[in-house]
């Protein structure tokens, strides 16, 4: 069954477009890992400073294998630090990883809580 794993991430204001450029920088990082499905990252439009990066997992077991293998540290770290720099400051000051399933919806996500 898809697993949804939003990782809510708190940003100051003025960060936002830093973290942006930085998720374009690593896009198509985990495209190929097995079992996931897909990745959007989500800007407020409404004056809150919590953005969503949102994924979708063919299943558990696909997030955890992807979590825990060297693709994931070295997705998250910067350009700066893969070729050999140091790290940038962070631009978020915390993060929550929320976990999810479909459970009802249109199109394909509703008929993927009956499996």
């Amino acid at each position: 069954m898809t697993v949804i794993k939003i990782n809510a991430i708190t940003v100051p204001e003025g960060s936002g477009d830093e973290l942006a450029r930085r998720f374009a920088a690593r896009a198509g990082a985990v495209d190929d890992q097995d079992g996931f499905e897909g990745f959007e990252l989500l800007a407020p439009t409404d004056g809150r400073n919590v953005w969503l990066v949102v994924t979708r997992w063919r299943d558990e077991a696909a997030f955890e294998a992807w979590s825990t293998s060297p693709a994931f540290g070295h997705g998250h770290r910067s350009q700066q630090e893969r070729s050999g720099g140091e790290a940038p400051p962070p631009v978020s000051t915390q993060s929550e990883l929320w976990s999810y399933r479909p459970a009802g919806g249109s199109g394909d996500a509703a008929g993927a809580a009956d499996s």
